[in-house]
């Protein structure tokens, strides 16, 4: 099964699971000399050098996010669960910790606490579609558990096997035990407060006869897409798009509500289908009761088909104690002589 994408600081790649990464910044030598380490699969150095910089940094989230990574390699799930346990109890408001502790939980065969700590995740973050992703799966390995103790309970129901057999298609035996992923030299994200890279996990073989699991996806780091040529009617459009995210972002960051919200169209595809009333309270909530908030884009790349733009893009937030970079996508659709926001996810 897999679980994740998006995460901050080291781009891992947890098993084939393993899938949303941020990655390092140069911020510090120290968390790069860490990821090459366990780029390396050199976990134990890799600890040392993590346990020996929290002597000094012991509330560091980026350096306890990497030993919780770290920690997993090495076969400790224990002291992983407990790193990150702790981490979503010190950083509420970061969903990566949750969406990795669902992956060790679901490597555990935990399923009910791996689909509690991704509800915490994808509350956290509406907009997370690794969670989402992740939360699919631990649903359909619950599911498969139901109907093998359905069949047990009662052979004669011939309604089952097929159920069964449509969930073994998903859950393919040779991705029950992928490697983990290198991580990324060029990958660059910060967190201040936010966790490192997550690192591939990979999901024991079932020991009854159930389905086999499919491994559980961690974070990844996002894929760059070549920006195709536009045509000079195409350039056009790509400035004005390009002029869009960055008046949004600019709103954001001066916590300017009325321009912020009128940045989305009416028929914006709002998290979980809340009610858009309900969306924009929370946004103004979430924005207004922040002191000092900076967003800045990079990466920018622009893709327009007709009345229709894609906008993908490095996000770089600060507010409060938090600072975060993640990947963002951006729907975006012309009305009138307005590129205006359809649809927002992070670390896709």
């Amino acid at each position: 099964m897999k679980l994740t994408r998006s995460v901050v600081l080291i781009a891992l790649r947890l098993i084939t699971l393993a899938a949303a990464c941020t990655a390092l910044t140069s911020q510090a030598d120290g968390y790069a000399d860490i990821s090459q380490l366990v780029k390396n699969n050199k976990f134990a150095e890799a600890l040392t050098q993590v346990d020996s910089q929290l002597v000094s940094k012991p509330t560091d989230p980026q350096l306890r996010f990497l030993k919780g990574v770290i920690q997993r390699n090495l076969g400790k799930q224990n002291e992983a669960v407990a790193t990150f346990t702790k981490l979503t109890q010190d950083y509420p408001e970061l969903p990566e910790p949750y969406n990795n502790l669902a992956v060790l939980y679901a490597s555990q065969g935990q399923y009910d606490k791996a689909r509690a700590a991704l509800e915490m995740a994808i509350r956290t973050n509406p907009s997370y579609a690794t969670a989402h992703e992740n939360m699919g799966d631990v649903y359909a390995r619950l599911a498969s558990q139901a109907y093998n103790k359905a069949l047990q309970l009662d052979s004669s129901n011939h309604a089952l096997p097929p159920k069964l057999a449509l969930i073994r298609e998903v859950f393919k035996p040779n991705l029950a035990n992928p490697k983990p992923a290198a991580v990324s030299s060029t990958a660059t994200a910060t967190v201040t407060p936010a966790p490192a890279t997550p690192v591939t996990v990979n999901k024991p073989a079932p020991t009854s006869s159930a389905t086999p699991a499919k491994p559980v996806t961690a974070i990844s780091a996002p894929v760059a897409v070549a920006k195709p040529i536009p045509t000079p009617l195409e350039s056009d459009a790509s400035k004005e798009v390009e002029a869009a995210v960055m008046a949004w972002a600019q709103a954001w960051s001066d916590k300017n509500m009325e321009t912020y919200l009128a940045a989305y169209s009416r028929n914006f595809a709002t998290p979980n289908n809340q009610p858009r009333s309900a969306w924009e309270k929370d946004r103004r909530d979430r924005i207004t009761g922040k002191s000092r908030i900076s967003v800045k884009v990079s990466e920018l790349r622009i893709q327009v088909t007709g009345n229709e733009a894609i906008a993908k893009f490095r996000q770089s937030y600060k507010g409060g104690k938090l600072s975060v970079s993640s990947s963002k996508t951006l729907q975006l659709k012309k009305q009138g002589s307005h590129w205006l926001i359809s649809r927002e996810s992070t670390g896709s």
